[in-house]
Protein backbone atom coordinates (compact mmCIF):
# COMPACT_ATOMS: atom_id res chain seq x y z
CA UNK A 1 0.00 0.00 0.00
CA UNK A 2 3.25 2.08 -0.82
CA UNK A 3 2.35 5.27 -3.15
CA UNK A 4 -0.84 5.93 -3.80
CA UNK A 5 -1.52 3.70 -7.07
CA UNK A 6 -5.00 2.44 -6.31
CA UNK A 7 -4.48 3.36 -2.43
CA UNK A 8 -7.19 4.66 -0.81
CA UNK A 9 -5.16 7.03 1.33
CA UNK A 10 -2.25 9.33 0.39
CA UNK A 11 0.65 7.63 2.31
CA UNK A 12 2.89 10.20 2.68
CA UNK A 13 0.73 12.81 3.73
CA UNK A 14 1.83 12.97 7.20
CA UNK A 15 4.94 13.83 6.28
CA UNK A 16 3.98 17.16 4.70
CA UNK A 17 3.46 20.47 6.56
CA UNK A 18 -0.41 20.29 6.24
CA UNK A 19 -0.70 16.46 7.61
CA UNK A 20 2.31 16.95 10.33
CA UNK A 21 0.68 19.89 11.79
CA UNK A 22 -2.54 17.94 12.47
CA UNK A 23 -0.73 15.16 14.01
CA UNK A 24 1.46 17.43 16.28
CA UNK A 25 -2.26 18.43 17.84
CA UNK A 26 -3.41 15.11 18.54
CA UNK A 27 0.39 14.30 20.29
CA UNK A 28 1.92 14.80 23.58
CA UNK A 29 4.06 17.46 23.96
CA UNK A 30 7.50 15.14 23.16
CA UNK A 31 5.82 13.93 19.82
CA UNK A 32 6.53 10.25 20.41
CA UNK A 33 2.71 9.29 21.04
CA UNK A 34 -0.95 10.16 20.55
CA UNK A 35 -2.78 11.70 23.53
CA UNK A 36 -5.29 9.49 25.04
CA UNK A 37 -9.16 10.69 24.79
CA UNK A 38 -12.36 9.96 26.96
CA UNK A 39 -14.92 8.69 25.05
CA UNK A 40 -16.55 11.78 25.21
CA UNK A 41 -13.50 14.32 24.27
CA UNK A 42 -12.26 15.63 21.23
CA UNK A 43 -8.95 16.62 19.90
CA UNK A 44 -8.50 20.54 19.62
CA UNK A 45 -7.22 20.72 15.84
CA UNK A 46 -5.58 23.84 14.16
CA UNK A 47 -7.68 25.98 12.13
CA UNK A 48 -6.68 24.76 8.57
CA UNK A 49 -7.00 21.97 6.88
CA UNK A 50 -10.70 21.27 8.12
CA UNK A 51 -10.99 17.82 8.67
CA UNK A 52 -14.66 15.93 8.57
CA UNK A 53 -15.03 13.30 11.38
CA UNK A 54 -15.76 9.71 10.64
CA UNK A 55 -16.58 7.32 12.95
CA UNK A 56 -16.07 3.83 13.53
CA UNK A 57 -16.58 0.72 15.73
CA UNK A 58 -14.12 -1.50 16.14
CA UNK A 59 -14.07 -4.76 18.02
CA UNK A 60 -10.42 -6.37 19.08
CA UNK A 61 -10.72 -10.15 19.75
CA UNK A 62 -7.97 -13.22 19.99
CA UNK A 63 -7.14 -16.04 22.47
CA UNK A 64 -6.98 -15.00 26.23
CA UNK A 65 -2.93 -13.41 26.85
CA UNK A 66 -2.19 -12.81 23.08
CA UNK A 67 -1.61 -8.70 24.09
CA UNK A 68 -4.72 -7.03 22.92
CA UNK A 69 -5.02 -4.88 26.01
CA UNK A 70 -1.41 -3.57 25.79
CA UNK A 71 -2.05 -3.51 21.43
CA UNK A 72 -4.60 -1.30 22.34
CA UNK A 73 -2.84 0.77 24.67
CA UNK A 74 0.20 0.99 22.00
CA UNK A 75 -2.18 2.24 18.95
CA UNK A 76 -4.04 4.45 21.46
CA UNK A 77 -1.16 6.49 24.07
CA UNK A 78 -2.52 5.53 26.68
CA UNK A 79 -0.48 3.51 29.74
CA UNK A 80 1.16 0.32 28.94
CA UNK A 81 0.56 -2.31 31.66
CA UNK A 82 3.27 -5.34 31.33
CA UNK A 83 1.56 -7.77 33.88
CA UNK A 84 -1.14 -9.83 32.29
CA UNK A 85 -4.69 -9.88 33.67
CA UNK A 86 -8.08 -10.75 32.39
CA UNK A 87 -10.06 -8.08 30.73
CA UNK A 88 -13.03 -7.49 33.34
CA UNK A 89 -16.50 -6.99 30.85
CA UNK A 90 -16.35 -4.68 27.99
CA UNK A 91 -13.28 -1.95 27.64
CA UNK A 92 -13.72 0.60 25.16
CA UNK A 93 -11.16 2.61 24.22
CA UNK A 94 -11.31 5.90 21.92
CA UNK A 95 -8.28 7.42 19.32
CA UNK A 96 -8.47 10.11 16.61
CA UNK A 97 -6.04 9.52 13.53
CA UNK A 98 -5.96 11.47 10.31
CA UNK A 99 -5.83 10.56 7.07
CA UNK A 100 -6.12 12.12 3.65
CA UNK A 101 -8.76 10.31 0.88
CA UNK A 102 -6.65 9.94 -2.09
CA UNK A 103 -9.48 9.88 -4.40
CA UNK A 104 -10.88 12.84 -2.78
CA UNK A 105 -8.47 14.95 -2.39
CA UNK A 106 -9.53 15.76 1.03
CA UNK A 107 -8.55 15.16 5.10
CA UNK A 108 -10.73 13.79 7.42
CA UNK A 109 -9.99 12.27 10.91
CA UNK A 110 -10.73 9.06 11.69
CA UNK A 111 -12.38 8.45 15.59
CA UNK A 112 -11.99 5.04 16.32
CA UNK A 113 -13.62 3.37 19.35
CA UNK A 114 -12.03 -0.08 20.36
CA UNK A 115 -13.82 -2.32 21.77
CA UNK A 116 -12.15 -5.20 24.04
CA UNK A 117 -13.93 -8.05 25.64
CA UNK A 118 -12.53 -10.43 28.53
CA UNK A 119 -12.45 -14.12 27.33
CA UNK A 120 -14.26 -15.20 30.85
CA UNK A 121 -16.50 -12.53 30.67
CA UNK A 122 -17.90 -13.69 26.82
CA UNK A 123 -18.15 -16.89 28.10
CA UNK A 124 -19.98 -16.46 31.27
CA UNK A 125 -22.31 -13.10 29.78
CA UNK A 126 -24.96 -14.10 26.74
CA UNK A 127 -24.91 -10.68 26.18
CA UNK A 128 -21.26 -9.20 26.02
CA UNK A 129 -20.63 -10.38 22.71
CA UNK A 130 -23.74 -9.20 20.47
CA UNK A 131 -23.05 -6.03 22.56
CA UNK A 132 -19.48 -5.46 21.11
CA UNK A 133 -21.07 -6.89 17.50
CA UNK A 134 -24.04 -4.73 17.24
CA UNK A 135 -23.03 -1.83 14.57
CA UNK A 136 -19.20 -2.93 14.19
CA UNK A 137 -17.65 -1.53 11.43
CA UNK A 138 -14.20 -3.40 11.61
CA UNK A 139 -13.05 -6.37 13.74
CA UNK A 140 -9.65 -6.81 14.94
CA UNK A 141 -8.13 -10.47 14.98
CA UNK A 142 -5.21 -10.09 17.39
CA UNK A 143 -2.67 -13.56 17.51
CA UNK A 144 0.67 -13.82 18.92
CA UNK A 145 3.85 -14.42 16.88
CA UNK A 146 5.31 -16.38 19.93
CA UNK A 147 1.98 -18.32 20.72
CA UNK A 148 1.22 -20.98 17.59
CA UNK A 149 -2.33 -21.60 19.07
CA UNK A 150 -3.74 -18.45 18.60
CA UNK A 151 -2.75 -17.52 15.25
CA UNK A 152 -4.48 -21.22 14.70
CA UNK A 153 -7.09 -19.44 15.63
CA UNK A 154 -7.42 -16.88 13.86
CA UNK A 155 -9.35 -19.06 10.52
CA UNK A 156 -11.82 -19.78 12.61
CA UNK A 157 -12.60 -16.93 14.34
CA UNK A 158 -12.85 -15.06 11.00
CA UNK A 159 -15.51 -17.88 10.48
CA UNK A 160 -17.09 -17.13 12.97
CA UNK A 161 -17.90 -13.94 13.71
CA UNK A 162 -17.92 -12.42 9.87
CA UNK A 163 -19.72 -13.54 6.53
CA UNK A 164 -18.11 -12.68 3.02
CA UNK A 165 -20.82 -10.37 2.32
CA UNK A 166 -21.22 -8.46 5.46
CA UNK A 167 -19.56 -5.22 6.12
CA UNK A 168 -17.20 -5.45 8.27
CA UNK A 169 -13.88 -4.94 7.59
CA UNK A 170 -11.14 -7.70 9.09
CA UNK A 171 -7.79 -6.72 10.13
CA UNK A 172 -5.13 -9.15 11.47
CA UNK A 173 -2.44 -8.13 13.89
CA UNK A 174 0.17 -10.10 15.47
CA UNK A 175 1.78 -9.10 19.06
CA UNK A 176 4.95 -9.46 20.24
CA UNK A 177 7.01 -9.16 17.22
CA UNK A 178 9.88 -7.60 19.23
CA UNK A 179 10.15 -11.66 19.98
CA UNK A 180 10.20 -12.47 16.32
CA UNK A 181 13.17 -14.44 16.90
CA UNK A 182 11.28 -16.93 18.57
CA UNK A 183 8.19 -16.75 16.48
CA UNK A 184 6.21 -20.08 16.21
CA UNK A 185 4.70 -18.91 12.85
CA UNK A 186 6.70 -19.01 9.53
CA UNK A 187 6.83 -16.27 7.08
CA UNK A 188 4.95 -18.55 4.33
CA UNK A 189 2.26 -19.16 6.99
CA UNK A 190 2.10 -15.41 6.58
CA UNK A 191 1.84 -15.39 3.00
CA UNK A 192 -0.46 -17.43 2.41
CA UNK A 193 -2.81 -16.37 5.40
CA UNK A 194 -2.59 -13.35 3.17
CA UNK A 195 -3.72 -14.82 0.12
CA UNK A 196 -6.11 -16.70 0.95
CA UNK A 197 -8.02 -14.28 3.17
CA UNK A 198 -7.02 -11.09 1.04
CA UNK A 199 -6.44 -9.60 4.46
CA UNK A 200 -3.10 -8.15 5.30
CA UNK A 201 -1.10 -9.64 8.92
CA UNK A 202 0.08 -5.89 10.78
CA UNK A 203 2.75 -6.40 13.26
CA UNK A 204 3.50 -4.74 16.47
CA UNK A 205 5.70 -4.77 19.41
CA UNK A 206 4.39 -4.96 23.43
CA UNK A 207 6.65 -3.04 24.56
CA UNK A 208 6.05 0.67 25.65
CA UNK A 209 6.76 3.09 22.84
CA UNK A 210 9.43 5.35 24.51
CA UNK A 211 11.55 1.73 24.78
CA UNK A 212 10.98 1.11 21.75
CA UNK A 213 12.75 4.36 20.44
CA UNK A 214 10.35 4.16 17.38
CA UNK A 215 7.68 6.41 18.59
CA UNK A 216 4.68 7.08 16.24
CA UNK A 217 6.81 5.50 13.63
CA UNK A 218 5.66 1.57 14.21
CA UNK A 219 1.72 2.45 14.37
CA UNK A 220 1.76 5.05 11.85
CA UNK A 221 1.57 2.25 9.06
CA UNK A 222 -0.66 -0.01 11.16
CA UNK A 223 -3.40 3.13 11.97
CA UNK A 224 -3.00 4.05 8.46
CA UNK A 225 -3.92 -0.14 7.48
CA UNK A 226 -6.86 0.10 9.52
CA UNK A 227 -8.43 3.37 8.20
CA UNK A 228 -7.60 2.56 4.54
CA UNK A 229 -9.49 -1.26 5.48
CA UNK A 230 -12.14 0.70 7.17
CA UNK A 231 -12.93 3.23 4.12
CA UNK A 232 -12.55 0.41 1.66
CA UNK A 233 -15.00 -1.50 2.97
CA UNK A 234 -17.49 1.31 3.44
CA UNK A 235 -16.87 2.32 -0.27
CA UNK A 236 -16.99 -0.85 -1.73
CA UNK A 237 -20.55 -1.89 0.14
CA UNK A 238 -21.61 1.61 -0.97
CA UNK A 239 -21.19 0.80 -4.77
CA UNK A 240 -22.04 -3.01 -4.27
CA UNK A 241 -25.71 -0.92 -2.61
CA UNK A 242 -25.73 1.32 -5.22
CA UNK A 243 -25.58 -1.18 -8.35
Amino acid sequence: MSGNNGAVLIQNWLQSQEGATVLQSLCTRNGTQLKPYGLLEHPILPAHPVLEDVYYKLVVVGKGGVGKTSCIARLTGRPFVEAHFETAGIQTSKMYWPVKIAHLNKPVLMSLTLWDAGEMAVKKFDHILPACKANVDGILFVFSFVDKGSWDEIPHLISRLTDPNDKIAKIVIGTKFDQYAHSEVSQKELRDFEVRWQTPVLKISNIPSHDAGQGLSEITPILNCICERLWQTDVSHAEGTAT
